[in-house]
């Protein structure tokens, strides 16, 4: 998938491979492989340096890329949904993870 979103920008903004790797200073055959799906994993690193000349972002570039079982599923997203409904911000959800990392920590200093 990143593979065919890096070949439909580069072929939209009319660059071949070269030049794309040249203006990104990435490896022509690495770009080659990402886009033929041959290489499928590549770096954050890379994938900033080719989203600057594709005018896009790494947000698109991943976009739907993420397994299906990374997702969340119901029961997650309802338990977010009846937080919101009942008043809670992303600074509340980020404090309650903030606290719950606190706790761990705390329990496992006292295990030791």
């Amino acid at each position: 998938m990143i593979g065919q979103r890096i070949k439909r920008l580069r072929e939209e903004r009319g660059y071949s491979i070269t030049e794309l790797a040249s203006l990104a200073e990435v490896s022509k055959s690495y770009l080659s492989y990402i886009e033929r799906n041959l290489q499928n994993n590549p770096s954050l690193q890379f994938l900033t340096k080719v989203a600057v000349p594709l005018e896009t972002t790494l947000e698109f570039l991943l976009e739907d890329t993420a397994k299906e079982e990374d997702k969340l599923d119901e029961e997650w997203k309802q338990l977010i949904q009846n937080g919101i409904e009942e008043g809670m911000s992303k600074e509340d959800f980020q404090a309650f993870k903030d606290f719950i990392r606190f706790k761990k920590w705390k329990n496992n200093e006292q295990d030791n």
